[in-house]
């Protein structure tokens, strides 16, 4: 009982100093928060900029005048053509066109008409530019189609029977489900997440070690009669508060960010309700633990505030590296993902974007592992407390 009141004298203290710094906690309490609406805001003002770049049917043509029959064509299909600007590749390069541009031979009608070898019709996009970019498979699969009915009319006029056009059909089957297509937008939600935590987790981790050291308040703590193990878990105990404070407010903001999408589409393919957000907590609880303790084990073994931050850094550094291994993984995901903490939570968090369900390994083993780390950082913290106060 007299370790547990220590525990908690100690946690009563850290939290109450944690909340005297009232301008950095508000900023990182701020920044988780809106955090997820300004992610969403994003995503979704570049998904609605796309659909309304298609829905405008907009063909822009170089050389319009050498092809009437392709503007009859792109004109029943209700597409409006309008003539490309004489600089148009200088501006596709600045972005201030944001559409490809359909590129006319000055023969292309004598082609048409002479048969044989087909005209070579360009489509000129830049790939820096998104939009543009988009636009150019649109408009590849409308010239495709143009192709497809003149080879119809001329095999028509032939008397060859259709047919012989496809004598394969091709039809497509996606298995990936709305919430897994979602995720080629929204995958990058995980790592803002950890992030944020992180943040969350630093400036508490640093005030309590490396901050107390240098401010000559760690040798009287020190001097009570504690055992440091006690001292030691209270610390860590209101770091990991905060952290998971931060993961809170963090996972249930993409809530209501959700009102901000501008885009029908990906308001209908991100599902995300108070069951992901759950979910996201009963990933992101155990790593805000494992986090806190890291730091703290880090920044301990430093003299001053600013060293501590630099040493961090590399903590930092290396979890932000760790989730892009998933990213660039062509050959899907491997076993030993789940060992690994940052990348571990971000594969997790991922399935659950796509609606998928856990099985009991990939729930244990990260839950071990960052028990492991949290109980080691813990420990190193114990052992090195009294020493790095006396240097």
């Amino acid at each position: 009982m007299k370790a547990l009141r220590t525990v908690l004298t100690i946690f009563r203290k850290e939290i109450t100093d944690a909340l005297r710094d009232r301008r950095t906690l508000l900023t990182v309490l701020v920044s988780s928060v809106l955090m997820g609406p300004l992610v969403l805001l994003a995503i979704s003002a570049l998904v609605a900029s796309l659909e309304s770049s298609a829905e405008r049917r907009e063909v822009v043509v170089a050389g319009i005048e050498r092809a009437p029959t392709l503007i009859n064509f792109f004109e029943r299909q209700t597409y409006t053509v309008k003539p490309a600007p004489p600089d148009y590749e200088a501006q596709l390069r600045s972005a201030r066109l944001t559409d490809a541009v359909v590129v006319v031979p000055k023969d292309f009608e004598a082609a048409l008409v002479r048969g044989g070898a087909a005209p070579v019709v360009e489509i000129v996009a830049d790939s820096a530019n998104q939009r543009s970019q988009a636009s150019a498979g649109r408009i590849a699969q409308l010239l495709a189609g143009f192709g497809r009915e003149r080879a119809t009319l001329s095999l028509a006029l032939r008397g060859v029977s259709l047919d012989l056009l496809e004598p394969v059909q091709v039809e497509p089957r996606d298995l990936a489900s709305t919430q897994t297509r979602a995720t080629q937008i929204t995958g990058m939600l995980p790592f803002f997440v950890l992030m944020a935590v992180l943040a969350g987790a630093l400036n508490a981790a640093l005030d309590t070690t490396a901050g107390e050291r240098e401010r000559g308040s760690l040798e009287p703590l020190l001097m009570n009669p504690a055992q440091r193990w006690a001292i030691v878990i209270g610390k860590w105990s209101a770091v990991a508060s905060v952290a998971m404070l931060i993961a809170v407010l963090s996972c249930f903001s993409f809530l209501p960010g959700q009102w901000l999408l501008r885009s029908d589409t990906l308001a209908a393919m991100f599902q995300y309700g108070a069951r992901e957000a759950l979910l996201f907590l009963v990933v992101l609880l155990p790593f805000a633990a494992a986090a806190s303790a890291l730091l703290m084990a880090v920044a301990i073994r430093c003299r001053t505030f600013k060293e501590a931050q630099a040493a961090t850094t590399v903590v930092m550094l290396g979890a932000s590296l760790l989730p892009l291994i998933n990213v660039f993984s062509l050959g899907g995901e491997s076993p030993w993902y789940l060992w690994v903490p940052a990348l571990a939570q971000n594969v997790l968090m991922t399935h659950v974007l796509k609606g998928e369900s856990f099985s009991v390994t990939q729930v244990v083993v990260p839950i071990a592992v960052c028990a492991a780390v949290a109980a080691a950082g813990v420990w190193f913290v114990a052992r090195t407390l009294r020493t790095a106060a006396v240097r």
